[in-house]
């Protein structure tokens, strides 16, 4: 399977703090890809400067073979790598439909002169409801779509905002603890839904995650991270029994 995101040699310090130093590790197009690593081990200051939020002090980071090293996150975003955060930032007062259609992109309706040619965008605009509904049926949120987002519980909220990143087409989804603070019924249909996103549209997910009794069984590969390293990279069984990673946790 082909590699579609590579980081190589990535190294971010904060004065004397070493938070990344030399991570270097690989996803494959089409993976559930999840970073663990306890706390302090660099997991989401290397989120951050994947997804340009954080530049980092040296090293690469490509995707589907383009640098894409420092490029900040709107471009990215139009590049197709999108990602979410550990506490959701949503519309409040906006239906759950209309946090997942401002997602979408190039709508003409959105400048000045088009916005008063109702024929120039009309079209398009419905085409967009009609994916942004498909998107929320995938998740399970399409019986709710005209709900205030403030409504929804937080594991609700959680797959909004990945409805509202599927929506801007990302090819590749950063999640940032999915499934923190969720109930385990419904943290198991949040990675439910993850795995029939990736063998839907093909997306790619690299995800940081605590909850490891409850995601591991749905991933496909693991890097462990511990002091701002990787210490182990592949199939989850070996992974979770490399002498490496249960020392990084132990020692914690």
């Amino acid at each position: 399977m082909a590699e579609i995101l590579r980081v190589n040699e990535v190294r971010k310090s904060f004065g004397s703090l070493q938070a990344l130093d030399g991570v270097t590790f690989g996803v494959n197009e089409k993976e559930v890809h999840i970073l663990i690593g306890p706390n302090g081990s660099g997991k989401t200051t290397l989120i951050n400067v994947i997804s340009g939020f954080y530049r980092g002090d040296s090293g690469t980071v490509t995707m589907a073979g383009k640098d894409i090293t420092g490029v900040p996150p709107h471009k990215l975003y139009a590049m197709g790598l999108a990602r979410t955060f550990q506490i959701p930032s949503l519309f409040p007062k906006l239906t759950i439909m209309e946090n997942v259609l401002v997602a979408a992109k190039g709508n003409p309706g959105e400048t000045f002169v088009h916005s008063l040619l109702k024929n120039s965008w009309i079209k398009q605009e419905t085409e967009e409801t009609k994916r942004a509904y498909a998107i929320l049926q995938l998740l399970g949120l399409d019986h709710m779509w005209n709900r205030q987002a403030n409504t929804l519980s937080g594991g609700q909220m959680k797959l909004l905002e990945l409805a509202r990143a599927l929506m801007s087409d990302a090819k590749v989804v950063l999640l940032d603890e999915p499934i923190s603070g969720v109930n385990p019924t419904l943290a198991h249909e949040i990675f439910g839904r993850i795995l029939k996103l990736r063998d839907e549209l093909g997306v790619t997910f690299l995800i940081v995650e605590h909850r490891l009794e409850i995601a591991l069984s749905y991933v496909d590969a693991v890097t462990a991270m511990a002091l701002g390293k990787v210490v182990a990279a592949g199939k989850p069984e070996l992974v979770m029994t490399d002498p490496k990673v249960i020392e990084a946790y132990l020692g914690a």
